[in-house]
């Protein structure tokens, strides 16, 4: 795997050629965007086979999860492009003037959004196709009027470069200046750090682990001219199963945990971390099953060997760790290219608030069990947490003092509350969020999937009494 090796000169190239032209794509119409985005989703199609071949061999994650996100690739390039076409990518609001002062009168207010300027755009490492070079937050920023800047994954080198000159080829079929997109490698920081310290760079969009986001969010915000940096940096997205779930379902949900644990060996931002039960014969029964469901679950070899060494490093810590038991899996092969085995552990409501380390987010298929005895402590276990992308709640249909309690408390710490189901899996609609409060994103109030992601990248201006000229643009940038 060659990982090449971008220069500060290279760097800082790309970057000025994307300012060049970003007033001109800010100017584009919704139809030249949307042309380019349904045209970057054909391009992925017709090179599926290669395109999986590739990324199957950067990250086994197997041709059948490939495939499928190939195509939630395509369906959200062209999800940004209906949404521009309907209206979105110059809405507006208007306020007439009213005669007098104010309060009561008022000169003619509209209020547009301008995007923002060239995006760099940090790809991830556990979805190569979705979160990468022609995922969501470059459709998104694409959609916007903003330039992106693509800083590959050095986890899936050979395929990034291959989707780019796809990409660039499509920019080239429609007259469009290749410069649109920009492209940016190495493995090193000081990549990282150029491109998010460069002038010119108007927003970072990012997705990867709490601390190479955390330095670069602080690099965003130390340049003479600070930034939005819009990260999600993980999360242990916990799963309160309350007896009323688990009396009438504890082997089906027990099941339907192990999968979402298991799903893509664990390496994703919404996999279930923490699962917490009153305790109780409902409970034991639902762990049992879990531990003999995740025994029978078949990981694959995980995205790169760095990705395994940090999992196995993660199951030491949380099983040695005072006051965890652990029910499966604490022995780990020593071996970087070998499959992880499902990790399951047991603690208290009282040590894991006490202990920050429990925690922590463990990237692959781990699980740590936290028994209750109260809806006041499940309200302290969440709280605990401090954020999330996700929190699922089975058994909150029959409302109740303690229900509503435990469901406003989930509110407030994640940015999706689930009440059926399990948590991986994001839907690509209007109503998505998928950002939750600190440490789980750097921005709350955004969604890094979602129409509404095309929000972060546009900055809202009021134009009062604006001439005819500037008016009859209807929002567009002039």
């Amino acid at each position: 795997m060659q990982i090449q090796e971008h220069t500060a000169a290279q760097i800082q190239a790309t970057v000025e050629a994307a300012a060049r032209i970003s007033d001109d794509w800010a100017r584009s119409s919704a139809q030249t965007r949307a042309e380019f985005l349904r045209g970057l989703g054909d391009v992925l199609v017709d090179n599926r086979q290669e395109l999986v071949r590739l990324a199957d061999e950067e990250s086994a994650l197997g041709a059948v999860r490939l495939n499928a996100e190939l195509d939630r690739t395509t369906f959200q390039l062209g999800a940004f492009a209906d949404h521009i076409e309907t209206g979105n990518a110059f809405a507006l609001t208007d306020d007439e003037a009213i005669a007098g002062a104010p309060p009561v009168g008022r000169p003619r207010l509209t209020r547009v959004r301008v995007p923002l300027g060239p995006v760099a755009m940090f790809s991830a490492s556990n979805f190569p196709l979705a979160f990468s070079v022609l995922g969501g937050d470059t459709a998104s920023a694409l959609a916007a009027g903003c330039p992106v800047v693509v800083k590959a994954h050095p986890g899936h080198p050979r395929l990034s470069r291959r989707v780019f000159e796809l990409a660039q080829s499509v920019l080239a079929k429609q007259s469009l200046p290749q410069a649109v997109m920009g492209f940016v490698e190495g493995a090193s920081v000081d990549v990282g750090v150029a491109l998010v310290r460069n002038p010119d760079i108007a927003a970072v969009a990012f997705t990867g682990s709490f601390k190479g986001g955390k330095a670069l969010w602080a690099e965003a915000n130390s340049r003479p001219r600070p930034i939005p940096f819009y990260a999600e940096l993980g999360s242990i997205n916990p799963v309160v199963a309350l007896p009323a779930a688990l009396s009438a379902q504890a082997e089906e949900l027990a099941q339907a945990l192990a999968a979402s644990i298991e799903f893509g060996s664990g390496q994703i931002c919404t996999s279930p971390g923490v699962v917490v039960l009153i305790e109780g014969a409902d409970a034991d029964r639902f762990e049992n099953a879990l531990c003999d469901a995740l025994q029978t679950r078949k990981t694959h070899t995980m995205l790169t060997p760095g990705v395994k060494r940090n999992f196995d490093a993660g199951v030491a810590r949380l099983t040695r760790a005072p006051g965890v038991q652990t029910v499966l899996g604490a022995e780990q092969d020593s071996d970087d290219n070998a499959p992880p085995r499902p990790l399951l552990a047991r603690t208290s409501a009282a040590n894991f608030i006490a202990d920050p380390t429990l925690r922590e987010e463990v990237f692959g298929p781990a699980c740590l069990v936290v028994r209750v005895k109260s809806a006041d402590e499940i309200v302290n276990v969440l709280n605990a947490v401090g954020g999330s992308l996700t929190v699922t709640l089975w058994g909150a249909e029959n409302d109740s003092a303690d229900v509503r309690r435990i469901t406003r408390c989930a509110t407030q710490i994640a940015g999706r509350v689930l009440f059926s189901g399990v948590p991986t899996g994001v839907a690509v609609a209007r109503s998505q969020q998928h950002g939750g409060p600190w440490p789980t994103s750097t921005e709350p109030f955004t969604t890094s999937v979602g129409y509404a992601a095309m929000d972060r990248f546009l900055r809202p201006v009021a134009l009062q009494s604006a001439p005819a000229w500037l008016a009859e643009l209807g929002g567009r940038p002039c």
